[in-house]
This record gives C-alpha cells, sequence and structure tokens, in this order.
C-alpha cells in the first residue's frame, strides 16, 4: 500500500514545509503558522473527499488506455491539476472577470486577497454552470450507455437503460435541469448560468467528437491507439478541471490566499493521483463490480450539487459526505455480492498495472 502513496507523503512534506514558511512570512508567529498548517491539511483532506470519485472514474478510463498515454496522463495530467486548475485556472478567472493581464492578476491575488476572493467567488454562477452540466453529461451517459447491462440499483437503472436509445436523452434532461434552476435565479444570472451551462454541454460533446473521429481515421492500428490515447487524456483532463471547480470555489471558506489554497489542493490532488494507479494497479474495478456504479452515482449528485448551488447555499462538507456515502455503499453491496458469487470475482480478468503490464506478469 505504501509503495503508491510514497511520493504523495514526500509532495506532503515539501508543501507543509512550504505553508509553515509561508504562515511565518505572513503572521510572525507560531500560532499564525499552525493556523496556515492546518488549513492547508483540511483543504487537502476536503479535496480528497470530493474527489474519490474522480479517481475511480479515471480508473475506469485508464485501464483502457493506451499505454504511453496513461503515463502522460499519471505525469503531465498531475503537473495540470495541481498548477494549472489550481492556481493557474482562478488566476484566469480573476484576469478576465476583472479585466486584468496575468501579472497584474498575481500581483492582486498576492496583495489584495479579499478582493481577489471577491472576483472568484463572483464567478460561481458561470462556473456552476459549466461544472454541473459536463459532470451531469458523463453521470447520465453511464448509465444510458448501451453497453452497460450490469445494474446496483435496479429499480433506477433498469428504467434508465429502457431508454436508453432515445437519442439526445441525456442532453434534454441537462437542458431542462438548466431551463428549471434559471427560473429562479435573477435575470442577468440566469443568462451566464443558461450560457454556460450550454458551453459545458457542447465541451462534453466536442470532447467526445473528437475521440470518434481519431479513433475512426487512420488505418494503423498503433496510429488508432495513439489518437485514442489522446483523445482519452482530453476527457480526462476536462473531467478533473469540472471536479476542481467544487474545491476551488469551496476552499476560500477558509482562506482567500491563493498560495495557501494551492497548496491543500494540490496535497489533495496528489492523493487523488495515487488512488488512481492504485485502482488500476489491483484491478479493484473488476473484484468490486459496484464501485464503479458508486463513482456515477456520486458524479450526478455532484452535478446536481453545483447547479443547484446557484440558488441554495450547499456546504462543501454535505457534498464530501454524500460522495463518501454512496461509493462506501456501492464497496458493500460489491462485496456482499462478491459473498454470493465469488465465481464472478477475480477470475473474470486479470488486473493491469498503471504502467501497462498485467498484475502477475
Amino acid at each position: 500500500m505504501l509503495k503508491y502513496y510514497k511520493g504523495s507523503f514526500l509532495f506532503t512534506a515539501l508543501c507543509l514545509l512550504a505553508a509553515a514558511w509561508l504562515g511565518f512570512e505572513s503572521t510572525g508567529s507560531v500560532g499564525g503558522t499552525l493556523g496556515v498548517l492546518w488549513i492547508v491539511l483540511v483543504l487537502g483532506v476536503l479535496e480528497v473527499s470530493l474527489s474519490f470519485d474522480n479517481a475511480v472514474v479515471n480508473a475506469t478510463v485508464l485501464r483502457d488506455m493506451d499505454d504511453k498515454w496513461r503515463h502522460r496522463f499519471l505525469t503531465w495530467g498531475i503537473l495540470i491539476a495541481v498548477f494549472g486548475m489550481r492556481i493557474v485556472f482562478p488566476l484566469a478567472i480573476v484576469a478576465i472577470a476583472a479585466h486584468l493581464g496575468p501579472v497584474e492578476a498575481v500581483k492582486l491575488a498576492a496583495g489584495d486577497p479579499v478582493r481577489y476572493e471577491q472576483i472568484i467567488t463572483s464567478a460561481h454562477v458561470g462556473i456552476s454552470g459549466f461544472g454541473g452540466s459536463f459532470l451531469a453529461m458523463v453521470g447520465l451517459n453511464f448509465f444510458l450507455d448501451e453497453e452497460k447491462d450490469d445494474h446496483w440499483i435496479g429499480w433506477i437503472e433498469r428504467p434508465l437503460a429502457a431508454m436508453r436509445k432515445i437519442s439526445g436523452l441525456a442532453t434534454g434532461i441537462v437542458l431542462l435541469a438548466l431551463y428549471g434552476i434559471g427560473q429562479f435565479i435573477p435575470a442577468d444570472e440566469a443568462m451566464t448560468f443558461l450560457t454556460a451551462g450550454i458551453f459545458g454541454l457542447l465541451t462534453y460533446i466536442v470532447v467526445h467528437a473528437i475521440g470518434v473521429i481519431l479513433e475512426g481515421d487512420g488505418d494503423a492500428v498503433a496510429g488508432a491507439a495513439a489518437r485514442s490515447g489522446f483523445a482519452a487524456f482530453l476527457y480526462l483532463e476536462v473531467l478533473d478541471a469540472s471536479f476542481s471547480f467544487d474545491g476551488v470555489i469551496g476552499a476560500f471558506a477558509l482562506s482567500n490566499n491563493l498560495f495557501i489554497i494551492a497548496l491543500g489542493l494540490g496535497i489533495g490532488a496528489m492523493f487523488v493521483r495515487s488512488m488512481t494507479i492504485m485502482l488500476v494497479d489491483k484491478g479493484t474495478l473488476t473484484q468490486y463490480r459496484y464501485l464503479e456504479h458508486g463513482a456515477f452515482y456520486a458524479i450526478v449528485a455532484l452535478a446536481a450539487i453545483m447547479l443547484l448551488s446557484v440558488r441554495f447555499h450547499i456546504p462543501e462538507t454535505i457534498t464530501g459526505l454524500i460522495g463518501a456515502t454512496l461509493i462506501g455503499l456501492s464497496f458493500w453491496a460489491s462485496v456482499r455480492s462478491n459473498r454470493k458469487h465469488p465465481e464472478q470475482t477475480l477470475d473474470e480478468a486479470l488486473p493491469v498495472r498503471a504502467s501497462g503490464q498485467p498484475v502477475g506478469e
């Protein structure tokens, strides 16, 4: 177990050292330094609790991914996740909203964190519309997948499976949700919300269209696999971005310091990466058949919470607990199923290491 997480623990130690230096420089006291360290640790735990379902979904894509692109996601992808989404993305929002250049945005974040927080939180409506609609498409299309024939909560999944041949059903559901929620918020915010939601839908469609085009273009198997890997890489990056929106916005409840937030969320992102590798290596999704279902139920729940958050305040703790509960219940259901049908567990498939090699070879 330790081999999967030793890199994350080392990264955590470095982040805590940086946080201690930052805390002492900004407060000049031991108490203030300890306060900063506590915030960084809490943010790391918050990010892991909100993103465990992200790790499960990442593993479902990575297990069928080309070895080269799997390695790229686990290296380049984590750099994009830690530095791109936790540092560059908030700065980009501030730069666009306040009509500032990149340097001015960094100066604002470092010199006037209160104003920086106000600008970030003012973009909540658009972020929630985009991230919520994208995640809703991800979750709904899992349950409407024509190849899905295994059901965890049958009274929900069987009716959805019966409707999976209805073209554009998921898109229609999301559009109705956007329209309905938009009726309960001010007109100017509703326009932002609907526009962002539509772009979230379009992003999902474009990412999948790229995958279809690249997979079908060319005769060489290796070339097709590489192109398919690029499409999966792109999908995972957008998915990670959508998951991280909630954590980035929620982090301001604890601190408005860009660098403290980046350190805490970066720790969480590294542990999510470690969990993803472990899930792929150990073939956990094969051994626990309903774990994937639980993750996608959690995605649908997170999407609903993000969309509803433009009208209602929903604490991030509740969001994390809902996701953890759904995944925990799916794990328990998987264990029960394995006890009843032991022949359907480990013999069904050989776990594949994140390096691309089957376990045991």
